[in-house]
């Protein structure tokens, strides 16, 4: 794996961020250039480990500023102001930068990289976090590892095993309306107690 020329001299949260905001590792990849996306603050309680950003969050460099962060916020019974508020929720993908388009539809899967190369060390500034959202397949499958089932389906059912450290959900793209919709039990069972824990959390 072809290392970040990028060196963090002081050990504050401050110095790792600016130098993870400037990483350049995958530039001869990505089809819009980098532009590493995150929301990190040491005080915050939740952390959502999602998948990539898209063109409109390359655009704004605001992570979740589409459809899709506007479904997750319904999910979670957030508003925007709260949603964007890093001193409460951190936002840290599975790949920093948008990773350009599938000729199949879609977008490419997140650079395999950024995971490896930063997300233990963003972790480690971290302390508060209380509870981890594993949004998609991919982040289900870095941090649940072995644990995790044979189907995204079938890891979002078991949701309860993985408590109290993650919480593992679906993608929230438009995509994934005909899952919902297929999976009624998700609306019913699983988006009451995943409000209920987050804002137990936000809300003591």
């Amino acid at each position: 794996m072809k290392k970040c020329n990028l060196v963090i001299e002081d050990s504050s949260f401050e110095a790792h961020l600016k130098a993870l905001r400037s990483c350049q590792n995958c530039i001869a990849t990505l089809p819009l250039g980098p532009n590493p996306i995150v929301q990190l603050s040491p005080r915050a309680q939740i952390l959502i480990i999602s998948q990539a950003p898209g063109t409109r969050a390359h655009e704004t460099s605001t992570t979740f500023n589409d459809p899709s962060g506007d479904r997750l916020r319904e999910w979670l019974k957030m508003d925007r102001q709260q949603f964007y508020n890093p001193e409460e929720i951190a936002i840290m993908p599975m790949g920093f930068c948008y990773p350009g388009r599938n000729p199949k539809g879609g977008d490419l899967p997140p650079a395999s990289v950024c995971a490896p190369l930063w997300h233990q060390k963003t972790l480690n500034y971290l302390p508060n976090i209380q509870l981890i959202l594993l949004v998609g397949q991919y982040a289900q499958k870095h941090y649940l590892g072995d644990r995790r089932k044979k189907t995204l389906t079938q890891t979002v059912k078991a949701w309860q095993e993985f408590l109290p450290t993650y919480f593992p959900l679906p993608h929230p793209s438009w995509r994934n309306i005909g899952w919902c919709a297929a999976n009624e039990w998700f609306e019913k069972e699983v988006l009451p107690e995943l409000q209920d824990k987050v804002w137990s959390i936000l809300k003591p």
